[in-house]
């Protein structure tokens, strides 16, 4: 059949349009297909990043059911993933009920009203802490009735928030503490904002400046340093905000109404950035510093004049081993110039230096001993040498480490200590050489009774073994073993107590003992400054022998003395009968009872009473001075009127001067006055007294002889003197001196006499006598007995 040109038209187009539409269908489903494989990739890359996201989305439906990720049973430490809300809470593991249970009705609430939640659960047995977030799903998700759960693991964010907010409260706490520190500050501090107006001040500060308040010194701008050199407060700490770093002056302030000295301080505080956003300042009170370094200057300077008095060399050295201070003993004993100290040279170049003078100690190794003494800085403790130089010095050196890491060196010289050692030593070897051969025994005992020291003598004074007395025995003990050497064995305890008198009651005692060989001893115990006691035993038989001769000559003396006495009383007594006669039978002569007698034969007459006169006070006077060395000598006392006694004396001495062609001469006191005592023997006395010097002058004075009677008186006693230019006699007035007597020419009273009457009357005689230039007796006589 043959189709029309239509009909081939139309199925041509049906055809065309077929191929079209089946090119359209292949176009279409390779669009389609890549749009599948787009969503697809979408959704992977969509599933990759919620499962790379920090939150868990979790869908519950209405029935409960679950539809969550892998991940979730991980954070509530189930073993599988859940299917439904109930396998959410499991064994020791997933939501514990009263999370699980506040969850379920938070859901709910979401369900029925669209409320979201958040809430913050902890699954048992894990220290997570997730945070869910819940709302209504949308219808795509999860239709109608379906809750969206957001989960996101808090764990590290509840630890970072812990941790800042303990970081907070802490330096909350630091800023209040730092704060009441600031506060509390005894010194001003303050803060100044970037416009350098102040923005705070402490409590010292408002004190210091004599404020009120701290409000009212930001109000009122009061600066508490006023301007220096043209420089103020505010300036200051422009300073030191254009610096960038710190800056401190020295400046005065009045604080409380008293100038100080301050240091003042400015920091600039800079933020990040190294923007300075403000200055904070403080001011330190450094009055009491600047006096002590004041003092401590002055002290330094005083120290260093006293160092330069002393006798010992002191130099000091610094940390650093340089020199900072020489004594001028330390200059001259190591021939130090100005130059080595201004300098500050190092020890070590001064131990050079020396060594090339003499002045260190010569040594086989000097560069290690050199070390060893710069060694000296490091070392704790002090070190002590004794150098001895060329020269013969002998230096004992001190080297004392100080605190800031210098060295004190002090260097004596004990040349002359050294050689006073060995004169020393020879003088003990002397010593111990003659306390050896002493006579005396001698034996030094220590306070606690032992023997110290001893001689040879005393060693064969006790006959006692040398090894017993090296053991240093005790006085106890030692003596208890001498008793038998003693003729009565207990005068040992009196050796015994004497010694212990000296060592514990440091007392001085003495004593006598008799050794059974018939020798006697005299012993002393003697205190020592050092609390020792020194015993001393002389032998003394050979005095006592002595003493007894002595004592039997003596008691010989004594009883031909009383013969004597007795002699003379009975020879006066025997002389006094017939002169008394002889004086009776003249007196009737001379009155006339035999008749009127020749011329001649009165003459003979006064001749005889002279004599018997004479003669009578010879008797008298030796009897008074027989009585006087027998200690018998009796006077009376009764008033004596001094004048008349001594112009009756003078009158009946005339006679006999002008017949000798002497001057007799007298000088009266009106003060003479009485005293007390026997006046024969007192007229006696200055009439014995006339009538010597009358003697002695005549024969060695031809023409110009002179006595003279000087007499003065007071309230105590009455004083004369009798003096002569005659030709003196010292061997009388020696012998007088040495208690014997001394005759007289003619029969005058002897000086023995004399002294024995004015002793008895309580007086006092003097004689001075000058051969060829004569004599003065003074007599001295108290008013009463």
């Amino acid at each position: 059949m043959t189709l029309s040109t239509g009909a081939l038209f139309a199925i041509g187009l049906f055809a065309a349009l077929w191929l079209l539409a089946g090119l359209w269908a292949i176009g279409r489903g390779v669009a389609m297909q890549r749009r599948s494989a787009f969503i697809a990739g979408q959704t992977d890359r969509l599933a990759s990043l919620v499962e790379a996201s920090p939150q868990l989305p979790v869908i519950v439906r209405p029935d409960w059911r679950i539809e969550a990720a892998e991940r979730l049973s991980r954070w509530l430490g189930l073993p599988q993933g859940p299917r439904n809300f109930d396998e959410l809470r499991g064994i020791d593991a997933g939501l514990d009920p009263a999370g699980h249970e506040q969850l379920r009705q938070a859901i709910l609430g979401a369900q029925r009203g669209a409320k979201p939640f958040t809430l913050s659960l902890k699954p048992l047995g894990s220290a997570r802490t997730i945070i869910v977030h819940g709302a209504a799903a949308p219808q795509t998700v999860g239709g109608a009735g379906s809750v969206l759960l957001w989960l996101s693991d808090a764990t590290e964010g509840q630890h970072s928030l812990a941790q800042a907010r303990r970081e907070r409260d802490e330096a909350l706490a630091a800023f209040e503490a730092l704060s009441g520190l600031i506060e509390a500050a005894p010194f001003p501090m303050w803060f100044r904002e970037a416009d350098m107006r102040l923005a705070l001040v402490n409590a010292a500060y408002v004190r210091a400046v004599e404020a009120t308040s701290a409000a009212t010194v930001i109000e009122e701008g009061v600066e508490l340093c006023e301007p220096v050199a043209g420089i103020s407060a505010t300036d200051a700490a422009e300073a030191a905000r254009t610096a960038g770093a710190a800056q401190q002056r020295t400046v005065p302030v009045t604080i409380e109404g008293e100038r100080r000295i301050m240091r003042v301080v400015d920091v600039p505080l800079a933020a990040e950035g190294g923007r300075v956003f403000g200055i904070a300042g403080y001011a330190i009170d450094i009055q009491e510093l600047e006096s002590e370094r004041g003092a401590h200057r002055r002290f330094v300077t005083t120290q260093r004049e006293l160092l330069d008095r002393l006798s010992a060399a002191v130099a000091q050295f610094g940390p650093d081993q340089g020199l900072v201070f020489a004594n001028q003993p330390f200059r001259r004993l190591f021939a130090l110039s100005a130059e080595d100290v201004s300098e500050g040279r190092s020890f070590a170049r001064l131990l050079d230096l020396w060594r090339e003078g003499g002045r260190t100690p010569e040594v086989r190794d000097y560069p290690e001993w050199r070390q060893a003494h710069v060694d000296w800085f490091a070392k704790p403790d002090a070190s002590e040498e004794d150098w001895l130089l060329r020269d013969g010095t002998h230096l004992h050196v001190v080297a004392q480490p100080t605190p800031d890491g210098g060295l004190l060196l002090i260097a004596e010289d004990r040349t002359e200590q050294v050689q006073l050692a060995g004169a020393r030593d020879t003088l003990l070897r002397v010593r111990t050489a003659t306390f050896d051969n002493l006579f005396e025994a001698i034996a030094v005992f220590a306070p606690d009774g032992r023997l110290h020291l001893w001689n040879q003598r005393f060693r064969r004074l006790w006959n006692v073994d040398e090894h017993i007395l090296a053991g240093h025995p005790r006085v106890d003990t030692l003596m208890g073993g001498l008793a038998d050497r003693l003729a009565k064995p207990s005068q040992i305890s009196v050796m015994q107590e004497v010694i212990r008198a000296a060592t514990l009651e440091r007392t001085q005692r003495v004593g006598e003992i008799r050794f059974a060989d018939g020798r006697h001893f005299d012993f002393a115990s003697i205190p020592l400054p050092d609390g020792n006691a020194l015993l001393i035993m002389l032998d003394i038989t050979a005095s006592r022998k002595m003493e007894g001769a002595l004592r039997e000559r003596n008691e010989a003396l004594e009883a031909a003395d009383k013969v004597k006495t007795a002699f003379l009383s009975r020879m006066s007594y025997e002389l006094r009968t017939p002169l008394t006669s002889i004086g009776g039978f003249g007196e009737m002569l001379q009155s006339g009872y035999a008749g009127e007698l020749p011329v001649a034969a009165k003459a003979y007459i006064d001749a005889i009473m002279d004599s018997v006169a004479v003669l009578g006070r010879q008797i008298d006077n030796v009897l008074d001075l027989a009585q006087g060395e027998a200690g018998t000598l009796a006077v009376e006392r009764a008033p004596v009127d001094v004048r008349a006694l001594l112009d009756k004396a003078l009158a009946e001495a005339k006679p006999f001067a002008a017949a000798e062609k002497i001057e007799l001469a007298g000088q009266m006191s009106n003060t003479l006055g009485t005293i007390e005592g026997d006046a024969p023997r007192l007229a006696r006395l200055v009439a014995g007294l006339l009538d010597n010097a009358i003697r002695f002058t005549a024969p060695a004075r031809r023409s110009g002889g002179r006595v003279l009677l000087h007499a003065d008186g007071d309230e105590k006693g009455i004083e004369f003197v009798v003096s002569d230019n005659g030709p003196g006699m010292p061997d009388a007035v020696a012998a007088i001196t040495r208690g014997t007597q001394a005759g007289t020419q003619s029969g005058g009273i002897g000086l023995a006499l004399a002294r024995q009457l004015v002793a008895a009357h309580g007086g006092t005689m003097e004689v001075l006598s000058e051969k060829g230039q004569g004599t003065l007796v003074r007599v001295s006589l108290p008013r009463g007995a």
